[in-house]
């Protein structure tokens, strides 16, 4: 097996907003998440958050302690969530086995024990997105599918953003220390998220993108509200989200994405939000 792993600084949006198109994807666009019998990870100093996937093929994974945590165990003083977005896999933390199907999560608190990645067939390996932000304290593990999800429809097919918002690892379905996520699933012929764009002052986030057909593409708008900037993406990847900056998408097809909170609060509802005529 092989792990890598960068660092990504924190960005002055007043910086930002003087990024080209290499510099933005360079900093915000995280490109490879998923390669066979690898880890890889992006340590963002944005709330200390880690960006990972892991795909186990012919080989179980480690979750290794990356050097910038200088701790022995990854989880030691962190929290997790992780989705499973392609075959049938488990993840082992410590004595226990969870078996994760497409779409389910589990939240892994911290505490030190060591934890793995596998697959089941080998020739539909598993897809382990995950994301990490630090602990203050343990809170027991759970496997979360979709039918414990916190469920709100929102937008219409008539603004073309017709969605289901299906929160799973959120304060009203378990506690976590400041991890939150969900997975957003657009209806056939939408293609908007998250609008009207906003800001959350008390927390990054993280997208994931995946569910893009082959041959299509989404493009992820960012920065300030009156210093927009965009990055096109592809299946399977992922964004870094500062607290200074919207997050919203438009795609080429309907799309599905993850999306990942860790900050000094839980609150769910607490954003600034900017009309859509305002935008610049």
């Amino acid at each position: 097996m092989k792990t890598n792993y960068e660092l990504r600084y924190a960005a002055n949006p007043e910086d930002a907003k003087r990024y080209d198109t290499k510099r933005l994807r360079r900093d915000f666009l995280i490109e490879k998440v998923f390669a066979p019998d690898e880890v890889n990870m992006v340590y963002s100093m944005y709330d200390r958050m880690i960006v990972g996937g892991a795909m186990p093929q012919r080989e179980k994974l480690h979750l290794d302690a990356i050097a910038p945590l200088k701790q022995a165990f990854f989880l030691h003083s962190r929290e997790a969530g992780i989705y499973n977005l392609g075959g049938e896999g488990t993840v082992r933390a410590g004595d226990a086995v969870y078996e994760l199907g497409y779409k389910e999560a589990l939240y892994l608190g911290s505490g030190e024990r060591e934890v793995y990645f596998e697959s089941k067939d080998p020739s539909k390996p598993a897809l382990f997105y995950f994301n990490s932000v630090t602990a203050h304290r343990n809170y027991p593990d759970r496997k979360i599918t979709k039918a414990d999800a916190v469920v709100a429809e929102a937008g219409a097919l008539e603004t073309s953003n017709h969605r289901n918002i299906n929160k799973m690892i959120v304060n009203q379905v378990l506690p976590t220390c400041q991890l939150q996520m969900g997975m957003t699933e657009l209806a056939k012929g939408s293609v908007w998220n998250t609008m009207p764009a906003h800001i959350h002052s008390r927390r990054m986030e993280a997208y994931f993108y995946f569910e893009v057909p082959e041959g299509q593409s989404v493009c992820h708008f960012m920065g300030e509200p009156d210093e927009t900037r965009h990055i096109w993406m592809q299946n399977n990847q992922a964004v870094l989200s500062p607290e200074w900056s919207i997050h919203s998408a438009a795609a080429t097809s309907n799309y599905t994405f993850i999306w990942g909170m860790g900050g000094e609060n839980l609150d769910y509802s607490d954003q600034d939000f900017f009309p859509i005529n305002e935008l610049r």
